[in-house]
């Protein structure tokens, strides 16, 4: 064949250094913004707290201090709201929603993909993937599983999915994520990335020595009559499985050693602090969103080193001043960007949610991240990312924004309902329930179809198992 050269037009999103840093502090939790801030504080000569007890903090900036740096920047105003606009051009691209999920293919890495991926549960199993002989395609769909798994251990997207979430940028078969993930199931914690708790226990019980007692029955139940098990019918299961009601016992007294969470004992070693990102407060007849003022540090360039950057001149040390001191613009650049954001969404959030402020989880409407995206003017990647780990602080206590995000549910009249109001009025008929006569899920649909609300008893039965409520039967049984 003979080399031909050829032009083609085409468009591609390259991110700037400076839009990257904005995006890795936007998804930051305010506990690790604040680390963030400090080693920047630590690294760069010219940044620094305003009101630091400094040579340079008791003298004004010169003329020549601001030009240089454009800065005495706080890193956010006290008692800004949620209108304030973003200017700078490449701030409003991150207005704009642009982010790690627009950028060019080419970009993308393996090490991108282990980013910060958050909580110590994923760290822990990530560590332990670093030690394993791994390829670099098992590797990144290893990485796609932590993902999925949530702080219980259990694997909160299917293996169908998972494959998906990788089809951009690699072709998986569905048998090679099952292979992963098998391989996943057997890292410390044992069990984590289960499917079901079913699972769950039967990884357990295959780490057991082969002369476990009662293992083999044990195996039995959790994998074919872990529903009867969960009955106390041990007569009936020993009828059925052929063997004594003494065995039953034994084996679910080995059952009981099992962890049913088996990521719950590292995800409360990872309980940190919640600070909150926002306040709401009553305003009048309306609601008003301030920013945390312990989590808005107000930085500047240090006007004293400012002073010393020399414009025309090249040497090592003046280059070095200079870079510090763009670096410091950048910074407060995009902790101010940050901030805004955060008000934009926060405020946005309770404009809608106001009934909810008003009267509880019962009056919670439903709400999804494309509608705030759209009322903001930001990608919907973007908002996901400033309600990840991000929390408010209201009169009805610490939420995190996620938590004013839910799916509806039609009522009678063609209306909507969220499905927190629903779960709100499931507890409230649970708890108001005669204790000797606990309503069914069957009644509780009729309760809720009373109230206005259709919803299937299987429905009805999904959000009760997701509010940890026991079947009617176990109920009565507890009482």
């Amino acid at each position: 064949m003979k080399p031909t050269l050829q032009l083609r037009l085409g468009q591609r999103l390259t991110m700037t250094p400076q839009l990257q840093q904005a995006i890795r502090l936007l998804q930051l939790s305010t506990v690790e913004l604040q680390q963030e801030i400090q080693d920047a504080l630590e690294s760069n000569l010219m940044l620094e707290h305003v009101g630091d007890e400094s040579p340079s903090a008791h003298e004004g900036p010169e003329r020549g201090a601001d030009d240089g740096a454009g800065a005495s920047a706080d890193g956010a105003p006290e008692g800004a709201d949620a209108t304030v606009s973003i200017e700078e051009p490449w701030e409003a691209e991150l207005a704009g929603g642009y982010g790690f999920a627009d950028a060019d293919e080419d970009d993308w890495s393996p090490d991108q993909a282990a980013g910060d991926r958050g909580g110590d549960l994923r760290g822990h199993l990530a560590w332990q993937l670093e030690m394993a002989n791994l390829s670099d395609t098992d590797r990144l769909i290893a990485l796609a599983i932590l993902d999925a798994v949530g702080d219980d251990g259990y694997l909160t997207e299917s293996p169908e999915e998972i494959r998906d979430s990788l089809a951009a940028h690699l072709e998986v078969e569905l048998d090679e994520v099952e292979a992963v993930l098998h391989r996943v199931q057997r890292l410390d914690p044992v069990g984590v990335g289960a499917r079901s708790l079913s699972e769950a226990l039967a990884r357990q019980l295959e780490q057991l020595a082969p002369d476990t007692p009662h293992l083999e029955l044990a195996r039995q139940l959790v994998c074919e009559h872990l529903e009867a098990l969960a009955g106390q019918d041990v007569a009936g299961l020993a009828r059925r499985l052929k063997t004594t009601p003494a065995a039953i016992r034994e084996a679910v007294q080995l059952i009981r050693t099992l962890d049913p969470r088996p990521g719950s004992a590292i995800s409360a070693q990872a309980a940190g602090y919640i600070v909150p990102d926002v306040i709401v407060q009553r305003d009048g007849d309306g609601w008003r969103v301030l920013l945390n003022p312990e989590i808005a540090p107000r930085l500047r360039i240090n006007p004293m080193y400012a002073r010393l950057v020399r414009r025309a001149d090249s040497s090592s040390e003046n280059e070095t001043l200079r870079s510090h001191m763009q670096e410091a613009r950048w910074f407060i650049k995009s902790l101010r960007s940050r901030n805004e954001t955060l008000l934009k969404v926060a405020g946005a959030i309770v404009e809608r949610q106001r009934d909810f402020f008003e009267r509880g989880e019962e009056a919670m409407k439903p709400m999804v991240l494309r509608e705030v995206a759209e009322e903001v003017g930001m990608h919907e990647s973007t908002v996901s990312r400033v309600t990840t780990q991000k929390y408010m602080h209201t009169p009805r206590g610490v939420y995190e924004f996620k938590y004013f995000f839910s799916s509806h549910v039609s009522t009678a009249d063609g209306g909507e309902c969220s499905a927190t109001a629903i779960h709100a009025m499931i507890r409230k008929l649970v708890a108001g329930e005669d204790p000797a006569k606990p309503l069914s899920d069957s009644r509780l649909a009729e309760e809720l179809a009373g109230r206005g609300i259709q919803v299937a008893r299987r429905t009805v039965a999904k959000y009760r198992e997701a509010l940890s409520i026991p079947s009617s039967s176990e109920r009565k049984r507890i009482v």
